[in-house]
């Protein structure tokens, strides 16, 4: 069954890297559902067509990138990457915390989007992956500390499979959700067992 078309809305101020962005995007078989310059458009076209992804420059008037990603991470199944000129540490951490899963700072090559987008929905899938799971275990929704707690452990234990056992960031992350399905517990606990060195592919 071929792949069906990654839809995606851009939300960037300036219009000149909004048209380059949508260039790209359309001849890499994105579809381009929606585009704005501002931050709360941005929310309204997510929630107008339910993209796949949602790409988000930091400063935009109406909401920023990283509040704008915030609502649409938490309420619609859309994966958000930012695109920002700077690259502060706390910018970055702020942007994981409000959900978004990848950055790129500007000024971009064409051949830094296209792997920049493949890992922001990867790495959303993922986050969905762990809100399913916990749902399923404890027939309640996560809260917001416990989901990034979760996906801080995760991210750590893949990293650990990446580098010690030269996993790929997929395969890691499929090895901890398979373990935690098998055996029925948390991907959090199966995290913290490879951090402990006590469990390895």
């Amino acid at each position: 069954m071929p792949e069906r078309t990654k839809r995606v809305v851009i939300a960037e101020d300036e219009a000149i890297i909004r048209l380059d962005l949508k260039e790209i995007l359309e001849s890499e078989g994105y579809e381009v559902v929606g585009e704005t310059g501002r931050g709360d458009e941005a929310v309204e076209l997510v929630a107008g067509h339910h993209p796949d992804l949602a790409i988000l420059d930091v400063k935009m008037p109406g909401l920023d990138g990283i509040e704008a990603a915030r609502r649409i991470t938490s309420e619609y199944r859309t994966a958000a990457l930012i695109l920002t000129a700077f690259s502060q540490r706390n910018l970055i951490e702020d942007a994981r915390d409000a959900g978004v899963a990848a950055y790129l700072v500007k000024p971009f090559q064409r051949n830094e989007l296209i792997p920049a987008i493949e890992v922001a929905i990867a790495r959303f899938e993922e986050h969905r992956a762990i809100e399913d799971e916990y749902a399923r275990l404890s027939g309640e929704v996560a809260s917001l500390e416990d989901k990034l707690e979760t996906r801080r452990l995760v991210d750590r234990a893949k990293g650990v499979l990446m580098d010690k056992h030269g996993l790929g960031e997929a395969d890691a992350f499929s090895f901890i959700q398979r373990t935690a399905m098998d055996r029925r517990v948390r991907m959090a606990d199966v995290a913290k067992e490879i951090l402990a060195g006590t469990l390895s592919p």
